[in-house]
Parts: structure tokens; C-alpha cells; sequence
């Protein structure tokens, strides 16, 4: 039987890119998406043949839900429940930048609410749920592989950005998330990581191309060139296969040495 991931925002850009891998790696998948349905379903076509391509036959389920919503979690996890009758891996992806950019001396109320309610307070909730049922699933079958809590955050949980600071406040906020869940967890076995993913190609990131163009060329990040949705999947697919088992709690860098002190 293959282990199930959830994997949410995935329709597009990171998210897309992780469930690509995971389906290379064997993983029944849930594409959770807010809006976009044909995205949705083209990705997890595009699921099955990777799969396919790599010798396995995994099954692939789309579930719209704005994680925002209590009630749309709740209907997210019930629906993993209802189709697959376990979750082996949770991916917190989805999430949001701010509308518009603006000085933090401008910066308004009603950007910071939306920014803390879908990149925060969304995936602390709903890491809240599965968790419980991970927990579940844990004392109804101990000799089973542990499930395992994944979230995607950014090198704008450390690195300020005074023109989207409740982008900022909001992915520093979502960083303590691992150790919180990972110091809660452990005595289960249930192991929890964040990625902490640098400047890479997708939607969110197309409006200013041009300005990280511009900043790659004059040697940005030791690696100097854009990172990728793939870059970011194969990181969630090697914690998902297993290949740190005895690390819980830690932080995978995946931002081409961006984190890197040089002097």
C-alpha cells in the first residue's frame, strides 16, 4: 500500500512541483487547491504519469478547500479520511503574498490580517487536526511506518523586506511551527521539518523577475541562479522516504547558500 500525502496549494508553483515529486517516489497524493480546478486536475494528471514513468501506480484525488476556512480544513482532512483512510505525510505549501507591495510605514490592517490568516494561522490549525489523527493512526498501528509534518516557509522568515513586512512577520511566525509540533510529537514518532525554500520560479515571484535578474547577475546566493519547484519537491521527497531518521525538528535550506555569512 503506498503511503498518502496531502500536499496543500498545489495546483501550481511549489506545490506542484512537490506532488510531481512525491508521485515519482511513490506517494498516493490529495492535490488540495483554492480556485484554480483546472490547474488542479492538470497536475494531478501530470502525477500519474511521473508516477507512471518511474515504475509506480499511485492514486491521485483533487480536494478544493481554502485553508483559511475552519470548515474547509475540517472538509480537507475528512475528505483524506474518507478517501484513503490514512495520511502518511502532510505538506503545509499553500499560501499567499501580499496584493500589493508597500512601505511597512504604509503598510495596512486588512494585508496583514489576509497574509497572517492563509500563511499562519491556516497551516497552524490544520497541522493541529492531522496531527490528532496521525496520533490515531499511531496507537491503532504502532508497527507502521510514523507519518511525518512538512511545511514550506521562506528565507522571509529571517531575511526583512521593509516594502512586504506582513509577509515577513507571517513566515516568521510559521517557522516556529516545526519545533512547537516536532517538541509535541516526538514521543509518538511523528517527525516534523521545515524548508525553507530561497528565490524560486512560480507565480508568486513573477513580478519582480526582473529585479532578481538583476541581483543573481551581481552573485546573490553562492549558487547565483533561480531556484525551481523541483528543487524544493526533492527535499520534501527524500524526509518523505525516510533518509533522516533520527532528526526531527530541523530546518532544510534549500535557497542556493542564501543563508550562507560570507565575509
Amino acid at each position: 500500500m503506498n503511503p498518502v500525502a496531502l500536499v496543500t496549494g498545489a495546483s501550481r508553483g511549489i506545490g506542484r512541483g512537490i506532488a510531481l515529486e512525491l508521485a515519482a517516489a511513490g506517494h498516493d497524493l490529495v492535490i488540495n487547491f483554492r480556485a484554480n480546478e483546472e490547474a488542479a486536475r492538470q497536475t494531478a494528471q501530470d502525477c500519474l504519469a511521473t508516477a507512471k514513468e518511474a515504475g509506480h501506480t499511485v492514486r491521485v484525488e483533487i480536494c478544493q478547500a481554502d485553508v483559511a476556512a475552519t470548515a474547509d480544513r475540517a472538509r480537507l482532512v475528512d475528505f483524506v479520511r474518507s478517501a484513503f483512510c490514512r495520511l502518511d505525510l502532510l505538506v503545509n505549501n499553500a499560501g499567499v503574498a501580499p496584493t500589493k507591495r508597500g512601505d511597512i510605514l504604509e503598510a495596512t490592517e486588512e494585508s496583514f490580517d489576509r497574509l497572517i490568516a492563509i500563511d499562519l494561522k491556516a497551516p497552524y490549525f490544520l497541522t493541529q487536526l492531522a496531527a490528532r489523527w496521525m496520533i490515531e493512526q499511531v496507537r491503532a498501528n504502532p508497527d507502521r511506518p510514523r507519518p511525518r509534518i512538512i511545511t514550506i516557509t521562506s528565507i522571509s522568515a529571517y531575511a526583512a523586506s521593509i516594502n512586504r513586512g506582513d509577509y515577513c512577520v507571517a513566515k516568521a511566525g510559521l517557522s516556529m511551527l516545526t519545533p512547537l509540533f516536532a517538541s509535541r510529537l516526538a514521543e509518538f514518532g511523528i517527525q516534523v521539518f521545515e524548508i525553507r525554500p530561497g528565490i524560486v520560479t512560480s507565480d508568486m515571484t513573477a513580478a519582480v523577475k526582473d529585479r532578481y535578474d538583476a541581483m543573481l547577475e551581481k552573485g546573490f546566493t553562492p549558487f547565483n541562479r533561480w531556484g525551481t519547484p523541483a528543487d524544493v519537491g526533492k527535499a520534501v521527497a527524500a524526509i518523505a522516504n525516510g533518509a533522516f531518521p533520527f532528526s526531527t525538528g530541523d530546518i532544510f535550506n534549500v535557497d542556493g547558500g542564501f543563508h550562507l555569512r560570507l565575509l
